[in-house]
């Protein structure tokens, strides 16, 4: 590795893969796109080429998951028995979309279908006995749950005690015992050699159903349902699965980033009522990874951060019109609701995490009382960024800490939360590496939290996490063209696992910057070696040091190296280069 800066003005080494005539030709873009798939371990023919041409036609047989014949098989068995079946599912985008096309195929083929979605705060994430109870009460014969269920190992065994069958699809870690369901599919079975762990919960459930058409096309079924079958197109649910898929920030990779390139193409096609209704509600003109994670899944999160996930739900699965325009515009409010909730506790979180930072501390953990539980896992992604720190955000109520964490890079954070969750610390928890949600006594937020601080230290081995940013690129600020834009586009799908490329641009000097939106952005232009100006948009730098130095009037016309993302934009029907920063050096 190669350093470009050695500190930033946030604190941060830039570095890059050093590498012969490192792309400073700002042409050389195909030498640049191949030397970006290599740093992101694709270099392979056959794989780059799949990389560069994602289709859902590469997708494996849903037969190489666990459990899956065994799965389908017994949901055909009740939907040709004419049985009611729940859909158990999740509170947040990945288990609302998961919902949404299980309840929505099997509707389609006739089937007497119900669903559950827990709430945050009543219930909580996960199985419960009481929600258990009344499906059963209803009549269901078959449970079904998607993006959950591997940990409800008693809710399980309960549901099979009261007369029900159970199936589970899910995608989050196991604990040691399975869950005792009539089937689990779950690619991270420790048995499980399909090789999709990657996927969310709804690509689990999307797999499930094209197993499940399959297994029905194979059975003597009446010929209303064989042409529902026929008639029915899988692929027409992929705009959810890409949906659930970006908002659970899973890797854009392999089958996701076939599943997220189909799936915003029919985004786009907008053939799906509530999410058309939602996209002209919140503004988006067209599909994109950024519309998907940043407009619409906050909207659909919204319900569930704030009461019920249920109108998310209902918006996903009406053909109603006047029902999707009054959900879409009720969950555009609540969003903003949940703007201002958010930036209320933010303030307080940053103090104290200012506290724990001075300590020294190798992990963040900040509590505070009565916090709304919506939003900690906002909050923790926030102090993630800002500190580089595994970043814990909790609430405390009746004696009760719920809380969610985000790591970075270099900490597993899920596997922290499943060791205090085996040592009696936590009552509840689990997640991925990146994420995870806890439950604990508030008698035990000391040890919890000095737990999480040495589990930190020891998987980075005692030492402080180094802030770095990788970078795809160095290039003369004059080379952040149009024409390089359009070029890069044969990356994208960009995301989780396939970030947009990073730039460092050099030459530029400041022309001016301004305060954008309500405060805590920024925009401006700087100019190159050859006379031209590139805008910039830098996204809640106010208050940082690099948002002090942009607005002091004192730093106009300084020469700055600046790093950041190159996109286009469009305003009034012209389509510009503009640059969204995020760090820059002097020099």
């Amino acid at each position: 590795m190669k350093k470009i800066v050695e500190k930033s003005m946030l604190g941060r080494a830039w570095v890059i893969d050093a590498y012969e005539n490192s792309a400073n030709d700002t042409y050389a873009t195909d030498h640049l796109i191949e030397k970006i798939l290599e740093r992101r371990g694709i270099v392979d023919s056959a794989d780059i080429q799949e990389f560069l041409n994602p289709s859902v036609k590469y997708m494996p047989d849903p037969s190489c998951l666990a459990d899956m014949d065994v799965a389908v098989r017994i949901i055909a068995d009740a939907i040709l028995a004419h049985d009611k079946i729940a859909i158990y599912g999740d509170y947040d985008v990945d288990g609302i979309t998961a919902t949404a096309i299980m309840v929505k195929y099997l509707r389609t083929l006739g089937c007497d279908i119900i669903w559950h979605l827990p709430t945050r705060d009543g219930e909580g994430y996960g199985l419960n006995i009481s929600a258990i109870n009344e499906i059963v009460a209803s009549g269901a014969k078959l449970m079904i749950t998607v993006d959950c269920g591997i940990s409800g190992v008693s809710e399980v065994q309960h549901a099979k005690e009261s007369g029900m069958r159970v199936v589970v699809t899910d995608h989050h870690s196991p604990d040691d015992v399975l869950p005792n369901a009539d089937a689990v599919v779950n690619p991270k079975r420790s048995d499980d050699t399909s090789g999709v762990q990657y996927m969310a919960g709804v690509g689990v459930a999307f797999m499930t159903l094209v197993a499940l058409r399959r297994e029905l096309k194979l059975r003597d079924i009446p010929d209303d349902m064989r042409e529902k079958i026929e008639s029915t197109d899988l692929r027409n649910y992929l705009d959810l699965v890409a949906l659930g898929t970006i908002c659970d920030t899973m890797p854009l990779i392999k089958q996701n980033r076939a599943f997220v390139t189909a799936g915003l193409k029919i985004l786009d096609k907008r053939q799906n009522l509530g999410l058309r209704v939602l996209m002209d509600v919140a503004g988006v003109k067209h599909a994109s990874v950024y519309a998907a994670g940043f407009v619409l899944g906050p909207r659909l999160n919204a319900a569930g951060r704030l009461d019920s996930a249920a109108p998310a739900l209902e918006l996903l699965l009406t053909d109603n019109p006047l029902i999707a325009a009054d959900l879409a515009n009720r969950l555009h409010e609540m969003n903003q609701e949940r703007i201002d909730i958010q930036n209320t506790i933010m303030l307080r979180a940053t103090e104290l995490a200012d506290e724990c930072c001075a300590s020294g501390r190798h992990s963040l953990f900040v509590c505070g009382d009565n916090w709304h539980g919506g939003v900690m896992g906002i909050i923790a992604g926030r102090l993630k960024d800002r500190y580089n720190l595994p970043s814990c955000v909790a609430t405390k109520c009746d004696g009760v800490i719920n809380g969610s964490g985000r790591s970075i890079a270099c900490v597993d954070l899920g596997a922290i939360i499943h060791q205090a969750l085996a040592a009696g610390i936590l009552t509840e928890g689990g997640g991925h590496a990146a994420a995870a949600g806890f439950s604990l006594p508030a008698d035990k937020e000391a040890e919890f939290c000095a737990f999480l601080e040495k589990s930190v230290q020891d998987q980075l081995d005692g030492k402080s996490p180094i802030g770095e940013i990788l970078v795809d690129a160095e290039l003369d600020a004059s080379g952040a063209t149009m024409d390089l834009i359009d070029k890069m586009s044969v990356l994208e799908p960009f995301g989780q696992g396939n970030p947009e490329p990073t730039f460092v641009l050099h030459g530029g000097q400041l022309r001016f910057a301004t305060p954008m939106g309500k405060g805590a952005h920024l925009r401006g232009a700087i100019s190159t070696s050859r006379g031209n100006q590139l805008s910039f948009v830098g996204f809640n730098l106010m208050g940082t040091p690099v948002g002090d130095f942009l607005l002091d009037d004192a730093n106009t016309n300084t020469k700055i190296t600046v790093l950041g993302k190159l996109k286009k934009n469009e305003y009034n029907g012209r389509v510009t280069p503009q640059f969204f920063l995020e760090d820059i050096a002097l020099g």
